[in-house]
């Protein structure tokens, strides 16, 4: 009997995955890719310690919401300014358009005077 499917799945899924060059490149999957080997290789008659195991997860878990949270904290930042330049942008118009109507100097401190 012959199983070469294993191998050849393991080596093309391999190949297919960005290369990553660096531990902020590591994801969940990775963790869980070395997690698994490392229980596989582990020594049966002195298992990995529990304690050590859960402590590993703990510490991926809040490192993925500190990720995830700044990622998202970002993300608002960036619209906030958008919203803050559109809003400034559009009190400059409004003060230009009521210094036009009333005759009296724009932001830029030229005389605006109204046309009849």
């Amino acid at each position: 009997m012959t199983v070469t499917s294993v191998n050849s799945t393991t080596a093309s899924s391999a190949s297919t995955e960005k290369a990553k060059t660096s531990l902020s490149d590591l994801d969940q999957g990775d963790f869980l890719k070395l997690m698994l080997t490392q229980m596989q290789q582990q020594d049966p008659f002195n298992p990995m310690d529990q304690t050590q195991m859960l402590a590993q997860m703990a510490q991926f878990s809040t490192l993925a919401s500190t990720t995830t949270m700044s990622d998202t904290l970002s993300t608002i930042s960036s619209k906030l300014d958008t919203l803050v330049s559109a809003q400034t942008a559009s009190q400059n118009s409004l003060a230009d358009l009521v210094g036009a109507v009333t005759g009296t100097s724009d932001t830029s401190g030229t005389d605006q005077t109204t046309t009849g």
